[in-house]
């Protein structure tokens, strides 16, 4: 509704719609020349905008008043209050309001709103009309959650939520790194490997959640830290806080070293990692020698994996046609689990020829690039490594996982299905990214990242910085 004034002086009372950044007149109501007028038309036009719907009236109060009449009421002030309680009820359903601080809770609320500094905060806060701590307070904020240890807070509401909805009797683990828009390395924030080949400066943030993907513990370490590295330190971090003994860690491929495996065991821990393809002629020689390249869709195979790549001390014996049956007391083995699947082979197929043809391009000189997958250089000259994509060519379709567990423990389908539970990982990094937005981050200093980080258990963090998941 709006009232538009005539040439004249008299006054036009319209309905009106917003419709691409203009006003669309729906109906004109009429023209009044005088307040008297005025008032009725615009009376007229709330009916016909509100059809049927009665008004309680306060004492004295006009439900209406016309403008400069007495009985008008002034908005004082406003607030979001529905918004703000259901977070502030969220944030304490979790048990977040163990961290006795106001300031905290406000900035880590304030995040999930708008994703901004600590100081810009204030002005997401205002425009919700919550009554704020003040500025410097909120800067202090990071200095109190080292001083009084946070994390670990955070770290036992975590802990306490996922036990009381489910069970931690399995956790998954994986990697994420974030880059850093600043010129010069510092002892935590170091160049390293990044999936986009970006040259920054960033840091590798592990986390390791339940199976329904809620967060459980969060570390970050070195950017230039290999993955490989991270596991360990995580999981004895999130055991020694709990005082657990005996859980499963689920983590993909590249956490796939006869160290980490070793020490897990040694710990008493059960795990499930995925296999590399390229162990595979080696963990199925005998079924490759008995049974050649002939996998049927969904076929499952339960065997040994050398414990040390390097040699085939503890895998199957290809003289034999029966598959080993692995057991804990095997010093030489881990268990492996093999299946084939006609979908993944149709996809595996498919990257193969391109990476083949991008192969044959490269030799024939139609394109100029670095040395791609399946191109050998022999006598100065680029060849197709034939041997090499004809091995690739017969492991499509196969995916291999390696455990500790016994097969009378877990079959080898609720192995299979217990690695697939990673993708929740893959979720919560990406909802910090996304959803919840982990950049840009605005801090610098080794304990204010590490806090920062901390706090995404309870919401992801910014020096400008951005994540970016290892391929798995």
């Amino acid at each position: 509704m709006r009232k538009s004034p005539g040439r004249s002086g008299a006054v036009k009372v319209q309905i009106a719609e917003r419709r691409a950044g203009r006003d669309v007149v729906l109906e004109h109501v009429g023209t009044a020349h005088d307040d008297a007028e005025l008032a009725a038309l615009m009376a007229v036009a709330r009916g016909k905008l509100y059809p049927g719907q009665g008004e309680l009236t306060l004492d004295g109060v006009s439900p209406h008043p016309a403008e400069g009449q007495p009985g008008a009421v002034d908005i004082t002030s406003k607030s979001n209050a529905v918004l703000w309680q259901v977070l502030q009820a969220a944030y304490t359903d979790l048990g977040f309001d163990i961290v006795d601080d106001d300031a905290f809770a406000q900035l880590v609320l304030a995040r999930l709103i708008e994703p901004t500094s600590k100081a810009d905060s204030l002005r997401v806060l205002r425009e919700l009309g919550i009554t704020h701590a003040s500025l410097r307070t909120m800067f202090r904020s990071l200095q109190r959650a080292q001083e009084r240890d946070y994390r670990s807070l955070i770290a036992d509401a975590c802990f306490a939520h996922a036990s009381s909805v489910g069970d931690i009797s399995l956790c998954l683990y994986d990697v994420t790194t974030l880059y850093f828009e600043a010129e010069d390395e510092d002892a935590l924030r170091k160049v390293g490997y990044s999936k986009e080949r970006r040259i920054d400066p960033q840091i590798v943030v592990g986390l390791l959640v339940d199976r329904n993907g809620f967060p459980l513990e969060i570390g970050c370490f070195e950017g230039n830290k290999a993955e490989t590295l991270t596991l360990v330190p995580i999981v004895n971090q999130f055991r020694q806080r709990h005082s657990l003994e005996g859980f499963v860690v689920v983590a993909d491929a590249g956490m796939l070293s006869a160290t980490n495996l070793r020490e897990l065991d040694d710990a008493g821990l059960h795990f499930i990692v995925g296999s590399r393809t390229t162990k595979a002629p080696v963990d199925l020689e005998s079924h490759f020698r008995w049974h050649g390249d002939a996998f049927h869709d969904g076929q499952v195979i339960d065997t040994t994996t050398p414990r040390h790549g390097r040699t085939k001390a503890g895998a199957s014996d290809p003289m034999v046609k029966a598959e080993p049956i692995w057991k804990p007391e095997h010093d030489n083995s881990w268990r492996a689990v093999w299946a084939y699947s006609g979908k993944r082979a149709v996809r595996d197929n498919r990257t193969l020829t391109l990476q083949e043809e991008r192969a044959r391009d490269v030799v024939a000189g139609d394109k100029a690039a670095r040395m791609p997958r399946f191109v050998k250089t022999v006598s100065g000259s680029r060849k197709i490594d034939e041997a090499s994509l004809a091995r690739a060519r017969r492991l499509v379709g196969l995916k291999g996982y390696v455990t500790n567990i016994p097969a009378s423990v877990m079959p080898a389908a609720e192995v299979m299905s217990s690695y697939h539970d990673l993708w929740h990982v893959e979720q919560s990094f990406r909802m910090s990214k996304t959803d919840l937005k982990a950049r840009p981050m605005f801090h610098h200093t080794r304990d204010a990242i590490r806090k920062r980080t901390s706090r995404s258990c309870s919401q992801p963090s910014r020096s400008a910085a951005t994540s970016t998941p290892r391929p798995g």
